[in-house]
């Protein structure tokens, strides 16, 4: 991945990380909405959607507010039923698993499929799982410290539910 690509993923991890922030301040059904039942859609999973950036969308009833839109990278806000949450589209199977990787150094939830990811909390993400398919994998966030560099061991922060 050359310089330019990395700066634009990076970028595009500042945006995810803000808008998770904004996310993280509403409650998810602040406005009536969300999992009636109480499974908070934990249903089986569906089977793995794939597609644009676009596609992913319309299959989890999201119309897509595009954030960036880059050779390597479209990100888009969602909002549903269900919740809030970000979710991204890469070019590349390497380009994807670089950014979650990135990603999880600041912790949080992600729903992960091929060459996508759905960012947010994790009750929004397992009923998104219900329409979208995919692995959720959890980090929690790596502290700056003295020693800050653990040698790339985030596949230790991630679980699969």
């Amino acid at each position: 991945m050359n310089i330019c690509a990395r700066r634009t993923a990076r970028t595009a991890l500042a945006v995810v990380a803000l808008s998770l922030a904004v996310a993280c301040t509403t409650d998810g059904d602040a406005e009536g909405r969300g999992g009636g039942d109480g499974s908070g859609g934990r249903s089986a999973p569906a089977k793995e959607a794939t597609g644009s950036l676009e596609q992913i969308a319309a299959r989890a009833d999201c119309e897509p507010d595009i954030q960036t839109d880059a050779e390597e990278l479209r990100q888009a806000n969602c909002t549903t039923a269900d919740g809030r949450y970000v979710l991204a589209t890469f070019a590349t199977d390497r380009g994807h698993r670089e950014w979650i990787n990135e990603a999880k150094n600041y912790g949080g939830s992600y729903l992960v499929g091929r060459k996508w990811v759905a960012v947010g909390d994790a009750e929004v993400l397992a009923a998104l799982r219900g329409r979208l398919g995919g692995t959720v994998e959890t980090a929690s966030p790596h502290h700056q410290g003295s020693s800050g560099d653990d040698g790339g061991s985030e596949g230790d922060h991630s679980a699969d539910h």
